[in-house]
């Protein structure tokens, strides 16, 4: 099965995006501050990080799901120069997010850039590989150390999103979202044998949820500035 990765760019699409954000977001009245999510991302350009953080409507998306859910802890993994991380510490003024990255350098930018939002005592960064440091929080929330997760954000390495998903779910209260970014690949997700280990951990992870008791999930086609990809949210029972 062949699937043309064309049109995965669209003036369109990025048209539709900049006019309803700039209208559902306003520089004015909106928090975050559309000055302090700027500087997340012109920092973080600055400071050398690759521009492969959410678009600020996946963003601002992520923030409503942490509102609708009341959450109190949401847990992300992969904060690269903590752009998401910003939209989802801004859900309620007593949320903590805990975040995991492996970059000492993203988490160093990551950091300047919570301080200058005003949201560096909301956040928790640890340090080091998802798959050494889930463990031991999971531990943590077990001795009743921390409070289960109500949301977690998985937008990592994509080869390890089923790994993630698992070790998640030893964390969160029944009725929390989880959410895998990138798992779409802009339409290589029904492909077989690509031979392309991202594709195949976004594969593996819809068909892990699929058979899995303890979730019920649904994958979310998105287009946008941010070009053609989506989302995978699941809810655990």
């Amino acid at each position: 099965m062949s699937i043309p990765q064309t049109h995965e760019k669209d003036a369109r699409w990025s048209a539709v995006d900049q006019y309803s954000f700039s209208h559902l977001h306003p520089k004015t009245s909106s928090t975050p501050s559309v000055e302090a999510l700027d500087y997340a991302l012109s920092n973080s350009e600055k400071k050398g990080l690759p521009d492969i953080a959410v678009s600020p409507s996946q963003g601002k998306f992520l923030m409503l799901q942490a509102k609708l859910l009341r959450a109190k802890n949401v847990l992300e993994v992969g904060t690269l120069g903590g752009y998401s991380t910003i939209w989802l510490a801004n859900a309620n003024p007593n949320i903590k997010v805990t975040t995991v990255e492996v970059d000492k350098h993203h988490a160093e930018v990551a950091q300047e850039n919570f301080k200058k939002a005003g949201v560096d005592d909301r956040i928790e960064v640890r340090l080091g590989p998802g798959v050494e440091v889930l463990p031991p929080l999971a531990e943590e929330v077990k001795q009743g150390k921390r409070g289960a997760f109500q949301l977690v954000f998985i937008d990592a390495d994509k080869e390890n999103n089923w790994n993630y998903v698992d070790v998640a779910l030893g964390m969160c209260d029944s009725g929390a979202e989880i959410i895998v970014d990138n798992v779409v690949r802009k339409g290589k997700l029904a492909v077989e044998n690509t031979g392309d280990s991202r594709i195949e951990g976004a594969r593996k992870v819809v068909e892990m949820i699929g058979k899995d008791d303890r979730l019920d999930g649904v994958v979310l086609q998105t287009v946008g500035e941010k070009s053609y990809d989506g989302f995978l949210v699941a809810v655990v029972k």
